[in-house]
């Protein structure tokens, strides 16, 4: 039995959560008495308050956030039901700001606001001893030094089947109003020979899999070096490490070591977000774009490292037509993925303060993406929405390389634009679309509205479809005896091999 247990919700199995870790990492003398427990998006709420109560805990802590607050909210509220007598306490960057209007806030006991790293441990202590603390906790911002490193937490179940989730600093010095980031003063780092120890030591218990939570992974050269080299001497096979970068800052100390990683072993996240200047201006953002272009273009040219960049839809200031051609400049950069992401006003981010001058009309729920604003309508927001979603099937995931060149050709957003809108009048749906159904969408297309011959829509996407590795049969697929074919010369040997691995 734990008197305390520290959960969250994730939104996969994969995504071991960090946050969590950090608590159990710095409950001191209660350690012993805690444990975690961790849930995937879906669970049943009565079923998540069963395993949870089956440690007879008094108290429970929760890690709220965007994608989990609707199911921890119908948690708490079951928790509170069942067992009104265990301790609820919720933190998080979700119920950090703005907790008075929460109803997840209004459930639980206690609300801790900020780093809960210390804050939540003390809270424990005066609860176990009998006492009645405030409602409301502010966590404060203890030194690092003081906070006690959480990798030591991981499982070997975490290493060997999940991300595993690491920080060298914390914060921002940016100011970028969309982020709950721009609130920090600056970015801190922890310990760099400390760090590095850890890292050393979940390495030689087998993780390979390492992503970074850092905001600005390559903020100081030096640092970030002496990261990239840590991985370099243990190269294998199946090393992975992802960062996030600061698109306009690469200086050459970084970039000789970047150029050094293999294929498939280095992941850049880099987020331009929007190319106009004077929406940068407005929401605070300094970005030198030549740099940042320069920067892309020199890594897909120069390194093997995939390319994941980001822009963000809606932010106030900006058209569809501005968009469009951010997308069409960085598309013609040709980083490996393009992740069209639609604003989402975070609670306590100053992105708010242009909700009236920008006609800003947000969803009232989560994960309270923009419907619309004075630039772009309702109509057309929806519209970005499904090009976002139907771009991470055919764009990002690789399957349609040859298909997507014919698509796409020069005119990249308004092409996908129109396949979008098709595709949607057509499927009438943006989810659960089997691979094989996609395919043929995407034929049908090419074929009747952007006006390529059959024959050469069919033997692009055969060809997409054969080097994905599925195996399905897809409608517009040859219907030819391999027989017959051979007799008359229509085919030659690897065309039939192909054909019958097709149908396979």
């Amino acid at each position: 039995m734990h008197r305390i247990v520290l959960s969250t919700i994730n939104a996969r199995y994969a995504h071991a959560s960090l946050g969590l870790r950090c608590l159990a990492a710095n409950m001191g003398e209660l350690r012993a008495e805690t444990c975690i427990v961790e849930f995937v998006l879906g669970a049943r709420a009565a079923e998540m308050a069963e395993q949870l109560l089956a440690h007879r805990p008094r108290v429970i802590g929760l890690g709220v956030y965007i994608w989990n607050v609707e199911e921890t909210t119908r948690l708490v509220a079951l928790l509170k039901t069942v067992a009104p007598e265990v301790v609820v306490v919720v933190g998080g960057p979700e119920v950090s700001y703005e907790s008075d209007a929460q109803r997840v806030c209004a459930l639980a006991d206690h609300v801790v606001t900020g780093w809960g790293d210390l804050a939540f441990t003390a809270l424990c202590h005066r609860i176990l001893a009998g006492e009645k603390p405030q409602r409301l906790i502010e966590g404060g911002q203890p030194k690092l030094a003081d906070i006690r490193l959480p990798y030591a937490e991981f499982t070997d179940e975490d290493l060997t089947r999940r991300f595993v989730y690491v920080e060298a600093s914390r914060g921002c010095p940016f100011k970028c109003e969309f982020c709950l980031s721009s609130l920090d003063k600056t970015a801190w780092a922890f310990d760099l020979d400390l760090f590095l120890a850890e890292l050393e030591r979940l390495h030689e218990r087998g993780a390979r899999h390492f992503r970074f939570v850092d905001r600005t992974f390559n903020l100081k050269a030096e640092v970030g070096s002496r990261i990239l080299e840590f991985f370099l001497e243990r190269l294998d096979e199946r090393l992975f490490v992802h960062f996030e970068v600061i698109p306009d800052h690469l200086p050459e100390r970084l970039k000789a070591a970047i150029a050094r990683f293999p294929a498939g072993s280095l992941q850049f996240e880099i987020g331009i977000q929007t190319w106009n200047a004077e929406v940068q201006a407005l929401i605070s953002r300094r970005q030198d774009d030549t740099r940042a272009e320069a920067n892309i273009a020199w890594l897909m040219r120069e390194t093997n490292a995939l390319v994941h960049v980001d822009l963000i839809a809606g932010l106030p200031g900006e058209d569809l037509a501005s968009f469009g051609r951010g997308f069409d400049r960085l598309h013609a950069l040709g980083p490996h993925e393009i992740q069209v992401g639609v604003l989402k006003r975070l609670r306590g981010t100053p992105i708010a303060r242009h909700t009236d001058a920008f006609a800003m009309r947000y969803n009232p729920d989560p994960p309270y993406n923009v419907l619309a604003t004075d630039r772009i309508g309702f109509t057309d927001m929806q519209r970005i929405s499904r090009f976002a979603r139907y771009w991470e099937m055919v764009g990002n995931s690789g399957r349609f390389r040859r298909g997507l060149a014919l698509l796409l050709q020069r005119a990249p957003f308004e092409r996908f634009m129109a396949f979008s809108d098709w595709f949607y009048a057509t499927a009438r749906k943006t989810h659960e679309i089997a691979l094989e159904r996609l395919y043929e969408h995407v034929h049908e297309f090419l074929v009747t509205q952007a006006g390529i011959e059959r024959e050469r829509a069919s033997e692009a996407l055969l060809a997409d479809y054969a080097a994905s590795g599925a195996r399905g049969r897809l409608a517009f697929m040859p219907q030819v005896d391999d027989a017959r074919a051979s007799r008359r010369g229509v085919m030659d040997r690897s065309a039939l091999r192909q054909a019958r691995h097709l149908r396979s």
